[in-house]
């Protein structure tokens, strides 16, 4: 009896208009034109993989909150709707945003770090507390991208619970940002720590893993990483 394969697809959302040097998490900037081209590239690519290796869609695509990841989910289902009988929906998982900064949101670098510097309750941040996997901005409502990645891996754990109990054959697509990802690919064992700094995520392009219960194991199983140019640069997004 052929066996279910349960596979999960990360998406990056397309590229988007972005306010410079500022961390994305909560940025509100739509598609730029040509992450609308990216978002439809993403759905054949998609569209390829599935029929390649005969197997369905889950008809539920999970993205953030983010307008940016709602877009590229929205084209992605637009485009594969009639070849799934006008099944698919765009599910919004709030736990798929991108790393908080609590209440510096929208802030730029240096103007967090300038509010930082008149608190005296408070450390300076490290140099690279941008990129540090395990840092916490000392606000309200923020995170380190550990804990993003955390959230992100509750959200991919509770959806394959579920595909492994109905013992279903699907690929799970799921839009969302690029550092939380990475941290929660860490989390789930699909990288190494390292890895996290070394590689990033090409917009609005399938990375596929495919999960296998008898292990307890993840594995990439098609799509490539970005790597880095500069492993300093900081891993928000």
């Amino acid at each position: 009896m052929k066996l279910p394969r349960h596979i999960l697809a990360f998406i990056r959302h397309g590229e988007y208009d972005q306010r410079p040097n500022t961390p994305s998490a909560l940025q509100s900037g739509a598609l730029t034109s040509i992450g609308l081209q990216q978002s439809l590239k993403a759905a054949y690519q998609l569209q390829t993989f599935l029929t390649e290796n005969t197997l369905p869609l889950c008809p539920q695509i999970e993205c953030s909150n983010a307008l940016r990841a709602w877009q590229t989910a929205d084209i992605i289902q637009s485009s594969l709707q009639s070849e799934h009988l006008n099944r698919l929906t765009v599910h919004i998982e709030p736990d798929l945003h991108e790393r908080s900064v609590g209440i510096m949101t929208n802030l730029t670098i240096k103007e967090i770090e300038d509010y930082l510097s008149q608190d005296p309750r408070v450390a300076s941040p490290p140099k690279n507390w941008k990129s540090d996997s395990h840092y916490c901005l000392p606000c309200e409502g923020a995170e380190s991208l550990m804990q993003a990645g955390e959230r992100v891996k509750n959200v991919i754990d509770q959806h394959f619970n579920q595909r492994v109990q109905h013992n279903q054959s699907q690929v799970k697509v799921v839009v969302g940002h690029g550092a939380a990802f990475r941290h929660a690919a860490y989390l789930l064992g699909i990288l190494e720590f390292d890895d996290i700094a070394q590689l990033s995520m090409h917009h609005a392009t399938p990375l596929f893993f495919e999960y296998s219960p008898s292990s307890g194991h993840w594995k990439k199983i098609a799509g490539e990483w970005k790597k880095r140019t500069t492993i300093n640069t900081p891993l928000i997004d």
